[in-house]
């Protein structure tokens, strides 16, 4: 592959990002302005995009994720060693609990929620497979940070962008490292309507070899005050554990499965 088909692959991709991230679909005013593009190879990049699957347009002409994209993950997702792996752990983990259970893998300066196992509860969160949160605000994201060597997590922090997403949302990167030391201390993690208002969870690190990695309970802030996130400490734990040796022993220590 020559450089002029990497960087036509690397614009496509660029334009599959901005797509995921919105919450609605866009306007191809939306994508100019979003990608820097010229107009004229904007509209052939999309056209093309939208030949393949890869983007659809509704009645409005807007802009949204194609179906084949949803096969493409369909399929990886089914054949993914982590999730295979992973899944059983974390039923069991809801079946004592009762409440949403989180699996996610650190990506650069978000966790990726690789999988997730909701409440028995009728009350169910509204996260998402496949979806991405800052590590600063989330249970995951602290609890995966705290396994990472000094010198990383030093090397991680300038990249992040501090938002406030709530009243108790860190705000700095002084901040986050006294969480980061303070989850070392604990061994658990815990978010306190930092990321969403009225959600809490408590979250246990887990290294998947060269990953840093975690899993978590979530539940409504009035039904999972301090006292009740900590009941699930033990349990939740374990199920980390658990599913770090069996990563081991099945992926091997560079997280890479083991014939």
């Amino acid at each position: 592959m020559g450089a002029h088909d990497t960087g036509t692959l690397g614009k496509a991709m660029a334009i599959l990002d901005v797509v995921a991230r919105s919450p609605s679909p866009m306007r191809f005013s939306d994508l100019l302005a979003a990608t820097g593009e010229p107009r004229g190879t904007l509209h052939r990049r999309l056209h093309q995009m939208l030949e393949e699957g890869l983007l659809e347009t509704g009645s409005d002409g807007r802009y949204s994720l194609g179906l084949r994209l949803m096969q493409f993950a369909s399929v990886a997702w089914a054949r993914n060693d982590l999730r295979t792996i992973v899944r059983p752990h974390l039923e069991a983990l809801r079946e004592k609990v009762g409440e949403t259970v989180h699996f996610g893998v650190l990506n650069g300066v978000e966790i990726a929620y690789l999988d997730k196992v909701e409440a028995l509860q009728n009350v169910r969160m509204h996260s998402r497979v496949g979806a991405v949160s800052p590590v600063y605000c989330t249970g995951i994201g602290k609890a995966a940070l705290a396994l990472l060597d000094d010198r990383i997590l030093a090397e991680l922090l300038p990249n992040i962008s501090f938002r406030q997403f709530t009243q108790t949302t860190i705000r700095d990167g002084d901040q986050l490292l006294a969480a980061v030391r303070s989850v070392r201390q604990q061994g658990v993690a815990y978010d306190l309507e930092e990321h969403e208002p009225g959600i809490c969870c408590i979250a246990v690190g887990i290294a998947a070899g060269e990953k840093a990695c975690g899993v978590s309970i979530t539940a409504p802030a009035y039904r999972a005050d301090r006292q009740r996130l900590d009941s699930w400490r033990e349990d939740l734990v374990d199920a980390a554990r658990r599913i770090e040796l069996e990563l081991f022993a099945r992926l091997g220590p560079g997280g890479r499965s083991v014939a």
